[in-house]
């Protein structure tokens, strides 16, 4: 019985890290995504933002159809942090699109997603007044020594203005999304994971709509744009946020970030393969520099919770974000 009550309980952890892993692999394959849509449509990054927000709000709303009392009730207990949780999804998206577009998708999914969780870091040790640990240091230094070489990789001769634009758009991203996260994170803790993504995809769709209706919406529609367009709403924001909180109910939060850093190297890969996009050693040293940056600091995370409550960490047990580990995609 005892047997395999653990025998249950470990396949049971080796779903849920399989499910993680495929919701960082999901969300890595985004930014490939938009450039090809972007090269056969003509299409800006802010209106194929806004294509894959609607497509996910779409199938999110569809999903939660029978709970839509559930999702205005939960709209109406903290319309702010919802609204700011919406737009900064949106302002987010659109700078990494952005960044995709100028820089390439390897610089911009590397320093989008590594900057973002230092930013949290240092916001609460200043909020906390707690002087940061050894690792969080080291961390915070191996990330700005990453940014500092990707950085350098796109003024190098033969770079253009366009690409350090780019780097920008894509520091700008995470800042923004940094931004946006410690300020709901308080408000909607007591949310359910799935209410809270169909709210964020519907109001982030409607607050980039008239941005991305004046750089322009209208393409000449063929099967395979919009069928990446779909993919792009349907399955790397809508199915990887599915898997991803699914996958939270049991496994630690500082596991799952981690496992999520597969996001990044999926990105920088199918980049390589798919669309000749040239991957410098500079940069490879410096995306590096950027992981091993956020692993430290989630890692570090992770053990000091397990040291605090070791029995009853209910971030990881309801499914919900960990209060500084950002969600991408």
């Amino acid at each position: 019985m005892f047997t395999s009550f653990f025998s249950s309980a470990a396949a049971g952890a080796r779903l849920s890290l399989m499910q993680v892993s495929a919701a960082g692999i999901l969300w890595g394959t985004a930014g490939v995504v938009v450039q090809i849509v972007a090269e056969q449509t003509g299409l800006g990054a802010l209106a194929i933002g806004f294509y894959r927000l609607a497509v996910a709000a779409v199938v999110m709303s569809a999903l939660g159809f029978p709970a839509r009392r559930r999702i205005w009730a939960a709209f109406r207990a903290a319309p702010v942090a919802v609204i700011a949780a919406g737009v900064g999804l949106a302002a987010y998206q659109g700078l990494y699109f952005v960044a995709v577009r100028l820089s390439g998708v390897s610089i911009a999914t590397v320093v989008s997603l590594g900057i973002a969780p230092v930013l949290l870091s240092a916001w609460e040790t200043f909020r906390t007044r707690r002087r940061p640990g050894t690792a969080t240091l080291l961390a915070s230094a191996a990330a700005i020594g990453g940014l500092v070489l990707i950085g350098g990789a796109t003024v190098e001769p033969g770079a253009t203005t366009v690409a350090s634009l780019g780097l920008l758009a894509a520091i700008g991203s995470g800042i923004v999304y940094a931004a946006s996260t410690a300020i709901s994170r308080h408000t909607t803790q007591g949310m359910e994971p799935l209410i809270l993504t169909t709210l964020s995809c519907a109001i982030g769709a409607v607050a980039i709509l008239p941005i991305a209706a004046v750089e322009g919406l209208a393409f000449t529609p063929h099967a395979g744009p919009i069928a990446l367009l779909v993919y792009a709403g349907a399955i790397t924001t809508a199915l990887a946020y599915a898997l991803f909180y699914t996958g939270l109910r049991r496994i630690s939060g500082s596991v799952a970030v981690v496992v999520t850093l597969l996001e990044p190297l999926t990105a920088a890969l199918l980049a390589v393969l798919l669309i000749n996009e040239p991957l410098g050693l500079t940069t490879i040293i410096g995306g590096l520099l950027l992981l091993g940056a956020v692993a430290t600091l989630y890692l570090d995370a992770g053990e000091s919770r397990e040291h605090a409550a070791p029995a009853t960490d209910a971030t990881d047990l309801s499914g919900e974000i960990p209060s500084s580990a950002p969600t991408r995609g």
